[in-house]
């Protein structure tokens, strides 16, 4: 599995490196870069999650759907209360450190290693952390109060909470996407993994990495996010039956991802430190490709 995962994530970097060239070469400007994220948000990355629900209603899947929730509800709230106990004093850090980057950069590890089936296992982890931004997020970076995040009518209008419901929908009906819709959507989430990547390219050719290396406290944000919060997790996802070593092995590697691009998103629509934001995501996105097959290989050896 672990070499798997280690070419996977090769492949991944690669990606990046074109995304890299093409915006240096200026055949991507800023403006080609949000309509590549536009593509990721509205179509993609729901499409991969759509594409995770068509799978025969079970009673193992059953019971993964409410064991997964459960599990990455825990997981995601004690991210959250470790990156506040460290970074109180740093709303961008705390923001960084508490929320991975599962749906972009985490769901083409997961299909790699577990199978398509495991978007499945990972989907309630991605809208309890997309509210998760939401809510706490928004709170960190702007000081006010919790529920101020809270709007219901912009949640279920949300691409990935439409994305969700209509899967659930799917898997609760058993309903049969005809074979020309399914393989349609079959191909749009293939675009996840190349247009995410190259977004992770077009950050780091924006970025000024001589000065990202130098500054400390990315390391902290990055060590927090990529050693500490996962190694946490993977003790609690211990304590799971062996049978559900496939949904343990995807919340893992959902936990074990670097910082979520949204902090980025966030604190340029706050008016907050956009640059330092930028950094935590490609310092974490670089180092990841050692901290995410170092946890996923010592998963190994304790469960």
């Amino acid at each position: 599995m672990v070499q798997i995962l280690v070419k996977q994530m090769l492949q991944m970097f690669l990606l990046a490196g074109v995304g890299f060239l093409l915006f240096k070469g200026k055949k991507i400007s800023l403006e080609g870069s949000k309509t590549l994220g536009n593509i990721l948000i509205y179509v993609s990355l729901p499409a991969v999650i759509v594409n995770g629900f068509l799978v025969d209603r079970t009673p193992e899947h059953m019971r993964g759907i409410l064991w997964s929730a459960a599990a990455a509800l825990i997981l995601l709230l004690c991210s959250i209360l470790i990156s506040h106990f460290v970074f109180r004093k740093d709303p961008i850090g705390s923001f960084a450190a508490a929320f991975s980057n599962p749906g972009f950069f985490g769901v083409p590890l997961m299909i790699a290693t577990v199978g398509q089936g495991a978007v499945f296992y990972a989907a309630s982890f991605i809208a309890f952390l997309n509210i998760g931004q939401w809510t706490y997020g928004v709170s960190r970076l702007t000081g006010q109060p919790l529920t101020q995040g809270l709007k219901l009518k912009k949640l279920i209008q949300a691409p990935f909470v439409i994305a969700i419901l209509l899967g659930l929908l799917l898997f609760a009906a058993q309903l049969r996407l005809p074979e020309i819709l399914r393989s349609c959507v079959s191909t749009l989430a293939g675009l996840n993994t190349p247009l995410s990547m190259f977004t992770v390219g077009v950050y780091l050719a924006q970025t000024d990495l001589g000065r990202m290396f130098r500054k400390k406290e990315l390391y902290l944000i990055s060590a927090v996010r990529l050693l500490a919060i996962p190694l946490f997790s993977m003790l609690l996802l211990a304590s799971l039956p062996a049978e559900m070593a496939q949904m343990k092995t995807v919340l893992l590697l959902a936990i074990a991802c670097p910082v979520g691009s949204n902090v980025a998103v966030y604190a340029q629509l706050h008016g907050k430190d956009y640059g330092y934001a930028v950094e935590t995501v490609i310092l974490s996105t670089l180092l990841s490709i050692l901290t995410i097959p170092l946890i996923v290989h010592l998963s190994t050896l304790i469960w």
